[in-house]
């Protein structure tokens, strides 16, 4: 009751112009200083709050926006969907660009025709990332070789396979130019050797190893000698019309250091052991440690999937000779200590 009588009392000492509710008519031309009451200045822009006695503007309280349909938590909802979906679309849009697959007919002409052991063309010519003529046998001298046939301008399998060989090398206590090279060939006839030296300054310094530069070899060369090399090693590939691109697969090489093809490793990813397996049977174990030879006697490579595999019978092997070894350390040590 006295709060009800409190209410009233208020109501009577507003001026006249507060005790009106703001409702704007609805014909046209109709203007808000056309339909305030009059009142003075200070009573116009300030009121007492009914209740709590706090200061409210007239103006403010008279213009006060409508609730908002939504509210602060489903209006952060609906942005949160609208970026979605947004970069849902994004995401699709750019998959479908660069996704694009080649026809049927390529997809048939493309691949890799395992040629183990087969020799390739010592004397073929191609130009290096400065411009000059060399000859791709001018970087077998004793050491082997990792083969990567690529080329420069392909928007993504190409790099992918060049990321993946870095990330393979560099747990390596083997270095590029020390144990072996690397050659990298464009199969692309039209790339120059500005591009070979573009890729060469990122992966290089990717890698980070110094000595690299001098034994990583990026080359362009003629349509003819391309074609003489990666038919030596069984390399097929296509020119799309479709997508206008080189249709190809992903793989590396490695190389024995007279020349001949040794391993293919497949993927875009390669493990560090199987390259580096790969490297120590390709130089006939002219690198590598004890150690290495030991795993390289109980992991055998597959050509079918371009991995080494555990060979069990093998690890079997090696392991019961460990086992007579031990035995006979315990007997040795036994009878010495009798005949003590």
């Amino acid at each position: 009751m006295r709060l009800e009588a409190a209410k009233r009392g208020e109501e009577m000492n507003r001026p006249a112009c507060l005790k009106r509710r703001y409702s704007p008519p609805p014909e046209e031309g109709w203007s808000l200083t056309n339909h305030i009451p009059e009142c003075s200045l200070e009573q116009s822009l300030v009121s007492d709050h009914p209740v709590g006695g706090a200061k409210v503007g007239f103006a403010e309280t008279l213009l006060m926006p409508e609730p908002p349909l939504l509210t602060r938590r489903g209006m952060r909802l609906h942005r949160h969907l609208c970026l979605l979906i947004s970069t849902l679309i994004l995401i699709f849009s750019t998959a479908t660009a660069f996704a694009q697959d080649p026809p049927a007919g390529v997809l048939a002409q493309i691949g890799i025709d395992q040629k183990l052991n087969a020799p390739i063309p010592m004397n073929l010519s191609f130009r290096d990332e400065s411009g000059t003529d060399v000859r791709i046998g001018e970087f077998f001298h004793g050491k082997p070789v990792i083969l990567s046939l690529v080329y420069y301008e392909c928007p993504m399998l190409c790099s992918m396979t060049l990321n993946g060989l870095v990330k393979s090398l560099r747990p390596l206590t083997f270095t590029i130019g020390n144990e072996f090279e690397v050659v990298t060939v464009s199969f692309d006839p039209n790339e120059k050797p500005d591009l070979a030296a573009a890729k060469k300054s990122v992966y290089v310094e990717d890698y980070g190893r110094p000595g690299a530069r001098s034994g990583w070899h990026f080359l362009t060369g003629s349509a003819d000698s391309i074609h003489r090399l990666t038919e030596s090693v069984g390399y097929r590939y296509q020119w799309d019309e479709y997508t206008r691109q080189w249709a190809h697969v992903s793989a590396i090489l490695v190389l024995t250091p007279d020349g001949r093809v040794s391993q293919y490793l497949y993927g875009i990813e390669f493990s560090a052991r199987d390259v580096r397996l790969s490297l120590i049977q390709a130089s006939q174990n002219k690198i590598g440690t004890l150690v290495d030879r030991v795993l390289l006697y109980c992991y055998h490579y597959n050509p079918e999937t371009g991995r080494y595999g555990l060979v069990i019978m093998n690890t079997v092997r090696l392991a019961s000779l460990a086992a007579v070894a031990v035995l006979a350390l315990f007997i040795v040590i036994s009878v010495r200590r009798e005949t003590a």
